[in-house]
């Protein structure tokens, strides 16, 4: 790839105005309120795909946000690469936290970014990272250097499970077709550490509810004569884990992957400093399933996790009551082989035959996805690892993530074909929490890293 250096150093202040005005459209997809938005972003990463060079690009309704395609056939003799991505964000909740506001993108030193980061809901996940693969495609097309087809598909709802994308997939297989998938919605060990992401745990979300008495009560005249759906709802929480941290839901494990100690071995090589982690996050201790590590506990082990619970009164003063009803949003991560649809079975049954005399309980699923393994010997992972060679100047370590991607299985259930994970953004990043944020440097890094991506992938496919 001639010049890619200088073609960045070049346009890097216009790269940046574009991510910063794309990061100004609060496109919040799981809230309503912020339709227009959502849409306004769409239409936005449709103007900047055309502008790149694709020669076809669309708009593609569905029941939900669009999905915007695009597209730039040169050879069909050539392989294609699909990159996906996505343009909408999580709330950015909650506000007070936030240290600047987090749709008025601004540039700030930090110790890990001494050259800047973006500060803004969404500079990581996903709008900085999927705005790399627009400024690639720019520079491989302006300077003629795409060695093979490109598609693009950028959705509206992956934060909300992408729902309607799973119809979208199914539905056009055709336009679709491609020899590999490029996602860049995770991220690296360090700067100087640069890895592929080879595993994404699955998801399973659900939301419940408790109801107790048929309104809320005064907790002088009826406390301790009938349920506190609140009292209740947190004593059914804690009985989902043991002393060990360890899932007490029957059948939970029973398809739970088991790595083998070299395995597990090959993992620990990856560079961590626990007490930097603990540092970092101002705790004085880790925490977790007992007989793992914390770099085990976060990628190869599933988990359960209260995400948010409500209800009685919460605003100023005192107000002696006892609800009528309490919720809480709870999140299962998933570990490959674990079916989620299986998985929120298994809870709603356990979670129903916990629940005493005296209350109701309801049990409802929102959205979840599949865990994904990746070989490190196909050709699209050599491809990312000479790209990073490239750039880095060392070879990428290996590494599974945490976190879920839940399409990733589905494509290559529909699509016949492996996605590569390219990811540029560090654990530090702070995404779908306060302050969320993505390095300068990792920006332009990635720009320049994943044009090599298709120069290799293009030579290795056979």
């Amino acid at each position: 790839m001639q010049n890619i250096k200088s073609y960045v150093a070049e346009h890097k202040d216009r790269f940046l105005s574009e991510l910063i005005e794309l990061l100004k459209m609060p496109s919040i997809s799981a809230d309503s309120a912020y339709k227009k938005d959502v849409i306004t972003t769409a239409n936005s990463v449709l103007k900047s795909l055309k502008e790149a060079g694709c020669d076809t690009v669309e708009l593609c309704e569905t029941e939900g946000y669009p999905i915007i395609y695009g597209e730039k056939i040169i050879d069909k003799n050539l392989p294609t690469v699909l990159v996906y991505g996505h343009y909408d964000v999580q709330p950015p909740d909650p506000i007070d936290l936030w240290t600047s506001p987090p749709f008025e993108p601004v540039i700030k030193k930090t110790d890990i970014h001494p050259e800047g980061a973006i500060f803004a809901r969404g500079a990581c996940d996903d709008k900085g990272q999927m705005y790399m693969h627009v400024k690639a495609m720019e520079f491989m097309t302006r300077t003629n250097q795409l060695p093979c087809n490109v598609k693009f598909m950028i959705e509206g709802e992956e934060e909300v499970g992408s729902v309607n994308l799973a119809k979208f997939v199914k539905t056009n297989q055709e336009k679709l077709k491609n020899d590999v998938i490029l996602i860049s919605d995770t991220g690296m060990i360090a700067k100087d550490v640069p890895s592929i992401t080879t595993g994404l745990r699955g998801l399973s979300y659900v939301e419940v509810e408790v109801t107790g008495p048929n309104r809320d009560l005064h907790s002088g005249l009826y406390g301790g004569a009938v349920a506190n759906p609140i009292n209740v709802l947190t004593k059914m929480i804690a009985q989902l884990q043991d002393e060990n941290n360890h899932i007490t839901i029957p059948g939970f494990y029973d398809n739970v992957e088991e790595l083998s100690k070299a395995e597990r071995a090959q993992m620990a090589k990856a560079p961590f400093s626990l007490d930097n982690y603990k540092k970092a996050l101002d705790i004085d201790a880790v925490y977790g399933e007992a007989g793992y590590t914390t770099n085990e506990r976060n990628s190869i082990r599933p988990t359960l996790d209260v995400n948010g619970i409500w209800g009685g009164y919460t605003g100023e003063g005192a107000k002696t009551v006892i609800a009528s009803k309490a919720y809480a949003k709870i999140s299962m991560r998933l570990v490959p082989n674990q079916d989620w649809e299986n998985i929120t079975e298994l809870f709603k049954k356990h979670f129903e035959s916990i629940a005493p005399e005296g209350v109701k309980v309801k049990v409802t699923p929102h959205h979840g996805g599949q865990g994904y393994v990746t070989p490190i010997d196909s050709v699209g992972y050599q491809a990312a690892s000479k790209a990073y060679e490239a750039t880095f100047g060392k070879t990428p370590i290996p590494q599974r993530s945490g976190g879920s991607i839940p399409i990733v299985a589905l494509f290559e259930q529909e699509l016949k074909s492996k996605t590569i994970l390219m990811g540029f953004g560090l654990d530090s990043d702070a995404i779908h929490s306060p302050n969320e944020h993505f390095g300068v440097w990792n920006y332009l890094k990635g720009i320049e890293t994943i044009p090599f991506f298709f120069k290799h992938f293009t030579e290795l496919h056979k």
